[in-house]
């Protein structure tokens, strides 16, 4: 007999590890706890940590469309928000079912890399088609998906940078386990894709979505700021321990 929900969900549990320094507080005390039931649920089901994949994207890429295709409401705000806050607990679930099967594979880690880069780089420009079609918001305001979508993609670069590097030095990466604190976790909640999925609650009335989602936007410009500035100051500390051991 093969092994119940529970007693996956129990396993999960226990295999946790520490969660990442750089993780925000509703990726790790929300979402990940979506994650492991959704993971929970795909292994008892049979699938594989690349089906759960293509599942977080049917989810997220629904949501996305609906921005572009159909005009702002209350119910539609929710469809989306809720769309993507799926998407995201699927994103989660690939990653813990592949630990929960004996481990992933390197394929499987390049897909979900690969949806995250379309998803980061697809939602600010759907949301500037969408309020370019649906709202009479005044031009000026568009600049602001425009930019939010420079800060994602940038943001989601240098950390997939900041990892490539550093694992070729051998150091561990900037979202290695075990370093992350509550107050940690708690500060960086502006910069968390989960509350950027939350604020499309707010998709029905434009003007009140867009001033949610520009204090967003410059909270994480600059939490970008500040990152790339820490993040040049551990390459040049790489590059002096490079020197000092030739």
């Amino acid at each position: 007999m093969g092994e119940s929900w529970s007693d996956a969900l129990r396993r999960l549990g226990a295999a946790q590890k520490g969660h990442a320094r750089g993780a925000p507080a509703y990726s790790v005390y929300v979402n990940r706890r979506l994650g492991r039931v959704l993971a929970a649920t795909a292994y008892v089901w049979g699938l594989s940590p690349n089906a759960v994949t293509v599942i977080s994207a049917v989810f997220t890429f629904s949501g996305i469309a609906l921005l572009c295709l159909a005009p702002p409401t209350p119910m539609l705000g929710l469809a989306i928000a809720l769309l993507l806050v799926i998407g995201y607990a699927w994103d989660s679930a690939d990653g813990q079912l592949a630990r929960l099967q004996g481990g992933g594979t390197v394929a499987g880690e390049w897909l979900d890399h690969f949806v995250d880069a379309i998803k980061i780089a697809s939602l600010h420009l759907a949301v500037l088609v969408g309020l370019f079609r649906f709202s009479d918001l005044a031009s000026p305001w568009l600049l602001i998906p425009i930019g939010f979508s420079v800060v994602a993609v940038v943001t989601f670069f240098g950390m997939l940078l900041n990892d490539l590097l550093k694992g070729k030095r051998g150091v561990a990466s900037t979202h290695h386990r075990g370093g992350g604190t509550l107050r940690r976790s708690l500060l960086l909640l502006p910069t968390d894709f989960g509350i950027l999925c939350l604020v499309f609650v707010l998709w029905g009335a434009p003007e009140l979505f867009l001033a949610a989602y520009g204090v967003v936007f410059l909270l994480c410009s600059g939490f970008l700021v500040l990152a790339a500035v820490k993040w040049f100051r551990e390459m040049r500390a790489l590059d002096r321990d490079a020197l000092s051991d030739r």
